[in-house]
């Protein structure tokens, strides 16, 4: 089991944001060990990855707010996704599952009722999301919804959501400490107008607000005051599904979002593979060498993950798309030094990529992964360094010196990245054995089948159509 110390500090000069203090120490495992397979030689798969987990749980929520039902084509099913769903049907929403062409479960149909409602317990586990999307939502009842996570996610910062959700007259009782547990009591309605919050732990505050604010009475001018903005694609993510469904939305600026009051119109919406979630396979074709290509690819996608086609050519794969194919093809790996800001998530696989590669890598702009589902720069260090690596924390990064590694017992930390972590070095190191592989529920149930899959050589029916490069 991973030991949890959870402390509240107080109230910032700034009067919001709990620095709840997380600690992390390496303990006796829980549950079996999942033995990460060796790969055997060189890769050659193509797999189809469920749908995303960011997209899925906005949609969902826009699907809640909209003016009448949306059908969801192809959403994840996961534990998130289930959180999302469980505490959207405490407000109110429904959801009909409708037998769909996806190939990881049913599409959804979502039917808005004509007011939510009050009185449920919305219980986000380990959802970053649902602690962050659904609070505005529960504004807009008339009544009291309580929030509350899992033990190990309590440290997850919400201090600038409970502020901000003060300032535009909703009622918030957190016992005093910026954190869940909280008590959210709506009027029926939320004011909006202009807001200032600092967004530098988490842009879900931001996406948020976004996706509610249209239905405040007077919509929202919103400005991010802090002076960093992490994972700016996942804001745009939220922004570009707003257009989607007919919501006004302005840019004046960079760190500034104005949304007009408004319906948000009822839509079917095909959800797109999850980019992030492909990342470990396609890192696998880097680790073992051969080629994984990754159906679906979307052209174009606000997803943090199609950075991927920019990342891993820089530390010496070789990536091309054909059609909605994209392939990555392990040339070797080279270490690289690289601004993950944007895609914080990455984090995790390209670390594992680092600690395999010829020469040293430095990552940096992601301080903020230190408030996820655990401090992953602190957990990296240890367990990478646990088994024979070099990883130094930076104040705003790692720095990674490939080392000989060897086995041990990975520790995952109920942080379904770092399970996916393990996985990618177990190709290369013999002996690796992952504490609580079944945390990777949390995005993508089906890992350990697609892994082995992978491994197994699965071709899937992949036609593709064009060329292009990515």
């Amino acid at each position: 089991m991973v030991g949890l110390s959870i402390s509240y500090e107080p109230m910032t000069n700034d009067g919001y944001s709990p620095t709840a203090a997380l600690s992390v120490t390496r303990e006796s495992t829980e549950g079996a060990l999942w033995p990460a397979p060796e790969a055997s030689g060189a890769l050659k798969a193509t797999l189809t990855i469920p749908g995303s987990k960011s997209l899925t749980n906005r949609e969902l929520v826009l699907a809640a707010l909209a003016e009448g039902p949306s059908h969801l084509f192809a959403p994840l099913h996961s534990r998130d996704s289930e959180r999302m769903i469980a505490g959207l049907t405490a407000l109110g929403v429904a959801f009909t599952p409708i037998p769909g062409s996806g190939r990881y479960g049913p599409d959804l149909l979502v039917t808005p009722p004509e007011r939510l409602s009050a009185g449920g317990t919305v219980d986000c586990g380990q959802a970053g999301t649902v602690m962050r999307f659904v609070p505005p939502l529960a504004g807009l009842v008339a009544g009291e919804v309580h929030f509350t996570a899992d033990a190990n996610a309590l440290h997850r910062p919400m201090g600038p959501m409970i502020r901000a959700l003060r300032e535009l007259g909703v009622d918030v009782d957190d016992a005093g400490h910026w954190a869940l547990p909280f008590s959210v009591r709506g009027h029926g309605h939320v004011r909006g107008g202009e807001l200032d919050i600092d967004a530098s732990t988490s842009s879900q505050f931001v996406s948020g607000l976004l996706l509610a604010a249209s239905r405040f009475d007077v919509g929202m001018r919103l400005r991010h005051t802090g002076r960093t903005l992490p994972s700016v694609p996942h804001i745009d993510m939220t922004v570009e599904a707003l257009l989607h469904r007919g919501v006004h939305v302005e840019r004046p600026t960079a760190r500034e979002w104005v949304v007009a009051s408004g319906p948000i119109r009822a839509k079917d919406i095909a959800v797109e593979p999850d980019l992030s979630n492909a990342s470990p396979f396609l890192a696998a074709a880097m680790v073992a060498g051969g080629t994984v290509a990754i159906t679906g690819w979307p052209l174009h996608s606000t997803q943090p993950g199609a950075l991927l086609t920019e990342y891993l050519p820089q530390m010496g794969a070789r990536v091309s798309r054909r059609g909605g194919v994209l392939t990555v093809t392990g040339r070797g790996i080279t270490g690289a030094t690289l601004d993950l800001s944007a895609a914080g998530e990455l984090t995790p696989t390209l670390v594992a990529l680092a600690a395999l590669a010829d020469s040293p890598s430095e990552f940096t702009g992601i301080g903020h992964l230190r408030l996820h589902e655990t401090d992953r720069l602190a957990a990296l260090t240890a367990e990478i360094n646990a088994l024979g690596g070099e990883v130094t924390e930076l104040e705003d990064g790692l720095r990674i010196v490939p080392r000989p590694l060897h086995g041990g017992v990975w520790h995952s930390y109920h942080d379904h990245r770092m399970a996916t972590t393990g996985a990618i070095l177990g190709l290369a190191v013999p002996g690796i054995l992952i504490d609580d592989i079944q945390t990777t529920a949390k995005t993508l149930p089906e890992f350990t089948e697609l892994w082995h899959a992978m491994l197994e050589g699965t071709h899937e029916d992949a036609a593709a159509q064009g060329d292009a490069s990515a």
